[in-house]
């Protein structure tokens, strides 16, 4: 399961997944991930709905406590109702397999 895989201290060298690992990652993330370009880097975003703004900060909050254990930071976007959540590794300016597994550990929180 991608959840509990291990996430690797990432270098600057560090390869970026391949299209088919992508692929292959997408398939055990909910459907509504999606990877997106920002200004030329692929970054991994999902928004997800909350019923009011007590429940979209808690997720934050849950989300930035296994940011911090795993030393891998997202953007976190809080408003009423939702949480938008954006995966990415900066060392690389781009997807490595560590985002996957934070998006796997983000959607186990929002169940």
């Amino acid at each position: 399961m991608l959840s509990q895989e291990t996430c690797e201290a990432c270098r600057a060298d560090a390869p970026r997944v391949t299209e088919d690992e992508q692929k292959r990652l997408m398939e055990s993330l909910h459907e509504d991930w999606q990877v997106r370009d920002e200004d030329g880097v692929d970054v991994l975003s999902r928004e997800f709905k909350t019923k009011d703004f007590v429940a979209a900060l808690k997720l934050a909050n849950d989300v930035g406590e296994i940011a911090e254990a795993a030393d891998h930071h997202p953007r976190i976007v809080v408003e009423w109702g939702k949480v938008g959540v954006t995966w990415w590794t900066h060392k690389i300016n781009g997807l490595h397999r560590n985002d996957f597994i934070l998006a796997a550990r983000t959607d186990a929180l929002a169940n």
